[in-house]
């Protein structure tokens, strides 16, 4: 295991490569069509009252895109589901759901780098994960060029086996990563903070004039004067901005008019950095992701978990190594656990450190009317990936499962600063 050596990634709980090599740098996304992405979807069928559609966007937020859609549709954005968030600045394609819309109306829609392809119906909607995975091709540009085919052969053959299953950048932020720090703040019940946080936070790489839209409304916090400096096309902050000029003091109310799945994000990444936080905390602590340790849990493919112990340490490694079964952490939420797990118990510390207990996911879950119950979640991934090396650049192709991350693979080769990686 090597440490990163970069402050956002560890500020985010990503404390650990599996490789040992140094990094060959580089930068991915110098254009959309450096970073592709493929669901892989569930079976469609061809009856029922969700029509199934495949949208292929490049350069889109996913948000606004389907917005557009549901303009130029008539209807409500809420009528969409999806079962996958993908990239904005990439090449993407996946499947989408309408209530009661017809194969007609889809071929009216028009737009610039949007496609949408009816594939089929189905009797429900689609929702987060039901896909059985993403394909990606990546390209590395502009990467180091000494002992490059050396190691990247050397990456490939460790993610083979096991790298960790970090939540990767993109969970909490891309430009901005505040959505796990706005999730604690709205766990906490301090809903002033979590607007404060979400509107006001700058980063270094935005946009000066959105620096300096949210600096005057963080040192004023004048919603009405922020709405003469605050860009258009931050349509979520004004929203916010808007309620607050009109119900002053009223941030809860405001809150609850950002759509339901941002809400439920902002929250689940809180969960998100607990888990990379506990995860390299094993790590540190000398565990090995395929090397089960007395008080690990066992995660099998069914759902169904055990305990490792003393006893069956040695056959737990067995079943592992062989993918019967993974070591998994558990997210905490609004279910009651017994604890009985080692990583229960890091976890527990790291929420008493933040003031937050199960209680607060509960309350949550009610005023969201989201559940968050909670999840165990393997601490490694593995893939066979695909490498062409030329001159500079480095083309990786894989597939990963639904909730892993292509630029938790893509970081093992580049160990550079993660901002290169967005």
């Amino acid at each position: 295991m090597r440490e990163s050596p970069h402050p956002l990634e560890r500020s985010l709980g990503m404390e650990f490569y599996a490789s040992d090599t140094r990094g060959i740098g580089g930068r991915i996304r110098t254009r959309a069509e450096d970073f592709v992405v493929e669901e892989v979807p569930c079976t469609v069928g061809s009856e029922g009252p969700f029509l199934i559609c495949r949208l292929t966007k490049k350069d889109w937020d996913q948000q606004r895109a389907l917005k557009e859609l549901a303009r130029q549709l008539g209807i409500s954005y809420k009528r969409i589901g999806f079962s996958g968030t993908k990239d904005k600045h990439a090449v993407t394609s996946q499947l989408i759901s309408i209530r009661d819309a017809t194969s007609d109306e889809i071929g009216r829609v028009s737009q610039k780098d949007l496609e949408v392809e009816v594939i089929g119906r189905s009797a429900a909607p689609l929702t987060l994960g039901s896909h059985t995975g993403n394909r990606f091709t990546i390209t590395i540009r502009e990467a180091n060029s000494v002992m490059l085919p050396e190691i990247v052969d050397e990456v490939s053959r460790v993610c083979r086996e096991a790298v960790p299953n970090y939540f990767g950048l993109q969970r909490f932020g891309v430009v901005r990563p505040v959505t796990h720090v706005t999730g604690s703040y709205i766990l906490k019940g301090d809903y002033e903070s979590a607007v404060l946080c979400y509107i006001g936070e700058d980063y270094p790489v935005e946009p000066p004039e959105v620096r300096e839209a949210r600096a005057l409304f963080r040192e004023n916090q004048d919603p009405r004067e922020a709405l003469r400096t605050f860009p258009l096309p931050l349509s979520y902050e004004r929203t916010l901005l808007h309620h607050l000029a009109a119900n002053p003091g009223d941030y809860r109310g405001a809150l609850l008019l950002l759509p339901p799945k941002l809400l439920s994000l902002l929250v689940s990444a809180y969960q998100s950095l607990l888990f990379n936080r506990v995860l390299s905390r094993r790590i540190a602590r000398g565990g090995g992701l395929l090397h089960p340790l007395p008080g690990d849990r066992l995660l099998f493919s069914n759902g169904k978990e055990d305990q490792v112990t003393e006893q069956n340490q040695e056959s737990a490694g067995v079943q592992v190594r062989r993918g019967r079964c993974r070591i998994a952490i558990r997210m905490p939420g609004c279910s009651k656990e017994r604890g009985r797990y080692d990583d229960d118990a890091v976890m527990a510390t790291l929420l008493a450190e933040d003031g937050i207990g199960r209680e607060d996911f509960c309350r949550v879950s009610d005023l969201l009317r989201t559940r968050f119950e909670g999840a165990s979640r393997p601490i490694f991934l593995s893939t066979a990936v695909d490498t062409t090396v030329e001159d500079r650049s480095v083309m990786l192709s894989f597939e990963l499962g639904p909730g892993q991350y292509a630029t938790t693979v893509c970081r093992e080769y580049m160990k550079g600063d993660p901002l290169t990686m967005i």
